[in-house]
């Protein structure tokens, strides 16, 4: 009986652990302003002008 347990939860730990791995980058990793900005800018949220503007903001506040 307390082998089925251990297997049990080898294989929660095992499957939490590669699901973890295929998305952990997306979850752990918080994106800078400028990605941010970039990625607006290339699927056509912003103008080049906006884009330009904000970029020069986001510059001078390092």
């Amino acid at each position: 009986m307390m082998y089925t347990w251990i297997i049990v939860l080898g294989a929660i730990a095992l499957g939490i652990y590669l699901y973890a791995g295929k998305n952990g980058s997306k979850i752990l990793k918080r994106e800078t302003p400028l990605e941010i900005l970039n990625r607006r800018y290339a699927i056509g949220e912003l103008t080049k002008e906006e884009y330009e503007e904000q970029k020069r903001i986001i510059n001078s506040k390092n």
